[in-house]
């Protein structure tokens, strides 16, 4: 017994006559004359006479229409229900947020998420990468902001914008006169990097046309886009970050900013969320207001090239090792 012989039946005893009823139903006479017949050897009962013009139930064939029209009030009951919780803008909803970008865009966009969405109790947690997924599959957030693509068949991504990567120099950096930066193979060793973040230092490393971290005469744990803003300041190395790290920063003697050549290299940046997360319309309001709090120069950017971190070398390597 299917769903979709519940809705012969009952169209059927609306219509009392095949060709209308298969009309309605879009199938063929026959095919709906077959799925009757069907129905009726499972249960071991008739529920129309034939023999009658036009066609009618049975004395037991109507209890099972009536019977059948319930249940497929029931099922238009549950399928409405469904529509309303995806569409429901209540409850509370926790967003992990990778570490290399929290800092930087939440203090920017809460304002727009709170006001896109006043109903609902947001819980923020900043996280890496790896972190990140682990907890979307654990079902411990209900939606990551983060770089993309994950790779992960579990996960499904709806991108937001693309960031750029810039250059962060010390000033007496031999580049620090010109608009843009170059790479250069002598800063490769001075290219500082954060010791957790795998899928930021992947990023880096493809940049750099990289395979592996460079070697350095100094071990520094690093675990902050800020701490390792700091050491290029004091002249340490120099460093690739996000835009947005730099963004509204005051003008510095110490450091400057500068765009590569040619086209950008950008990150994705992507609200993610496991296969089985159903409130699409949370999620369009939540990038909406990520992308209206946005700087012009985020929305404009137009000459760019996607940095993918989960096919690096370095990626592969280090996942096995967490």
């Amino acid at each position: 017994m299917t769903l979709q012989q519940l809705r012969y039946i009952v169209i059927l005893d609306q219509e009392r006559h095949f060709a209308n009823a298969a009309e309605r139903c879009s199938v063929s006479q026959p095919g709906l004359t077959i799925q009757l017949k069907k129905l009726e050897e499972e249960i071991g009962l008739m529920i129309f006479d034939r023999s009658k013009v036009p066609l009618k139930p049975t004395p037991l064939g109507k209890e099972i229409v009536e019977l059948a029209k319930r249940v497929l009030h029931d099922v238009d009951s549950i399928k409405d229900f469904v529509v309303t919780q995806k569409s429901m803008l209540t409850g509370t909803l926790t967003m992990g947020v990778v570490s290399t970008l929290a800092p930087y865009l939440i203090p920017i966009s809460l304002k727009a998420m709170r006001q896109a969405l006043p109903k609902v109790k947001l819980i923020i947690r900043e996280a890496t990468t790896v972190e990140l997924m682990n907890k979307l599959e654990i079902g411990e957030i209900d939606v990551a902001l983060m770089a993309t693509p994950t790779g992960n068949s579990r996960l499904k991504e709806y991108p937001v914008f693309d960031e750029p990567f810039v250059a962060y120099l010390p000033a007496l950096h031999v580049q620090s006169q010109r608009p843009f930066y170059t790479l250069d193979p002598e800063d490769v060793n001075k290219l500082l990097i954060l010791e957790d973040e795998y899928c930021y230092n992947s990023q880096l490393l493809n940049i750099c046309e990289l395979k592996t971290k460079s070697s350095s005469n100094f071990l520094f744990d690093i675990n902050s886009i800020e701490t390792l803003k700091n050491m290029v300041k004091s002249s340490h190395g120099f460093a690739i970050i996000p835009w947005l790290a730099q963004y509204g920063q005051s003008p510095s003697d110490q450091v400057l900013s500068k765009p590569f050549e040619g086209s950008q290299p950008v990150r994705e940046i992507s609200l993610v969320t496991s296969d089985t997360f159903s409130r699409k319309l949370l999620l369009e309001k939540l990038s909406k207001a990520i992308w209206e709090s946005l700087p012009s120069e985020l929305k404009n950017l137009k000459d760019y090239r996607k940095i993918r971190w989960n096919d690096s070398p370095y990626w592969a390597k280090s996942s096995k090792q967490i």
